[in-house]
C-alpha cells in the first residue's frame, strides 16, 4: 500500500471519528418538530459511522499501517469540524450534507489511490462506504427540502 493511499485512509479514519462525536452531539441537542425523526436519524448514522471507521482501520492493520487513533490525530487529520453547539435542527442537517460531500471526496481520492495501487479490495470497501454515504446525504437534502417548501 503507498504512503499516499495510506495517509488518505488515516484521513476517513479520522473524519469518521470527528463524525461519530459530532453526530452524538446533534441526536443529544437536536430540539423542535423534527425531534423524534433527527434524534433516531443521528443515532443511525453515528452508528454507521463507528463501522465505517472501524472497517477503514482494520483495512490499514491487515496491510500493515497504522491508524490514526487519538482525539488529537483525528481533529488534525479530519476534512471536518466538530460541531459548535449551537445549530438548529435544520443547521445540524445542512452541515451534515456539507460534511458528508467533504467525506466523499475523500473516499474518492482513496479509491483512485487505491486502483493506482492495484488494491481492488480497499477500493471496494471505500467504494461501499461512498455509496451509503451518497444515499444519506440524498435523504438528509430531500428532507431539508421538504422542509423548505
Amino acid at each position: 500500500m503507498s504512503k499516499e493511499l495510506m495517509d488518505e485512509l488515516n484521513v476517513q479514519v479520522a473524519t469518521w471519528s470527528v463524525l461519530y462525536t459530532k453526530l452524538h452531539n446533534y441526536h443529544w441537542y437536536v430540539k423542535g418538530p423534527q425531534f423524534f425523526t433527527l434524534h433516531a436519524k443521528f443515532e443511525e448514522l453515528y452508528n454507521e459511522a463507528t463501522l465505517h471507521m472501524d472497517e477503514i482501520a482494520e483495512r490499514m492493520l491487515t496491510l500493515g499501517g497504522k491508524p490514526a487513533a487519538t482525539m488529537s490525530e483525528h481533529l488534525e487529520l479530519s476534512v471536518i469540524g466538530e460541531a459548535d453547539g449551537t445549530e438548529t435542527a435544520n443547521e445540524m442537517v445542512g452541515r451534515l450534507t456539507d460534511d458528508f460531500t467533504r467525506v466523499m471526496k475523500s473516499l474518492k481520492t482513496g479509491m483512485e489511490l487505491a486502483a493506482k495501487d492495484g488494491d481492488d479490495m480497499t477500493e471496494d470497501l471505500l467504494n461501499s462506504t461512498y455509496q451509503s454515504v451518497e444515499k444519506h446525504q440524498w435523504m438528509l437534502n430531500a428532507f431539508l427540502g421538504e422542509d423548505n417548501n
